[in-house]
């Protein structure tokens, strides 16, 4: 029986995050659900350096993190975009194909490298539990088959990903699969917050790993705190405390997105292995 080998590719840069926490526990139970062997390894590229070497394993997620997503002459941004580059490329021409999810700060990276649009600086920093609306595409893909239009998700980010390069999405067959809320009375561009890279890479830029006690401990941060009563007021702070654990909110969007794309990318590995055999 083939193992299932998954690297969680660490991109918070030694800062204590409660959505590594979050990828981790997904990850582990996915491991003990599964009848096959489930080895998971852990990187810390911005920290440490560290890579992982994409024919050591079939699945790989990148996590969210902290700072800005534009190149800063650091070591690891030439070999994280090298691991990019090499997940893309192997998947052209290889039948063993290689799973690769893209949150928050790594989705940004990857949009930034492949060249998909404007990556900037928001005008404030927006936190909270954020309705995202699915694209036509959107509607018929399979990581948000059982989330309603819009479904809630975590946002945490200074940075925000507008204007998208439809030339460039068409000539890489890339896909936006959701955007952020529409806000007619506000003259903003909504950011794109979902994108189908290829039939294997998938990123979001809100946080699918969420969880409602990472939220709260996330609400103990004065920052992000502060940046949800300026964005949305006091009385909506509230309201999204009161709602963190609605069984419909950000607790289904977890139950969702990132276990189908584990479920899913094993089952076509197996089926992928027993082609090769």
């Amino acid at each position: 029986m083939k193992d299932i080998r998954i690297a969680l590719v660490d991109m918070n840069n030694n800062h204590v995050n409660q959505g590594f926490r979050n990828i981790k526990e997904i990850s582990e139970a996915f491991q003990k659900s599964s009848e096959e062997n489930v080895i998971i390894k852990t990187f810390d590229v911005r920290f440490k350096n560290e890579m992982p070497d994409i024919e050591d394993f079939d699945i790989f997620i990148s996590s969210g993190g902290p700072g800005n997503p534009h190149r800063e002459g650091l070591e690891w941004e030439d070999r994280y975009a090298g691991f990019l580059d090499a997940v893309l490329e192997h998947n052209k021409y290889n039948e063993d194909k290689k799973y690769l999810f893209l949150i928050c700060h790594s989705f940004q990276l990857a949009s930034i490298h492949w060249k998909l649009g404007n990556i900037c600086k928001r005008r404030s920093y927006s936190f909270g539990v954020m309705p995202v609306h699915k694209t036509e595409e959107g509607e018929k893909e399979f990581l948000f088959k059982n989330l309603q239009d819009p479904f809630y998700a975590v946002d945490s980010r200074a940075y925000q990903f507008i204007e998208p390069n439809i030339d460039r999405f068409e000539e890489l067959g890339m896909e936006i699969m959701a955007i952020e809320k529409s806000r007619p009375h506000i003259n903003l561009e909504r950011a794109v917050m979902a994108v189908r890279f290829s039939d294997e890479i998938f990123g979001t830029q809100f946080h699918p790993e969420a969880d409602p006690k990472g939220m709260i401990e996330n609400l103990k941060d004065e920052k992000n705190k502060t940046a949800m009563i300026e964005n949305f007021g006091m009385e909506k702070y509230l309201e999204t405390v009161d709602r963190i654990d609605d069984e419909d909110k950000i607790i289904l969007t977890r139950s969702q997105i990132l276990p189908r794309f584990l479920q899913s990318a094993k089952k076509n590995i197996l089926k992928g292995s027993k082609v090769l055999a």
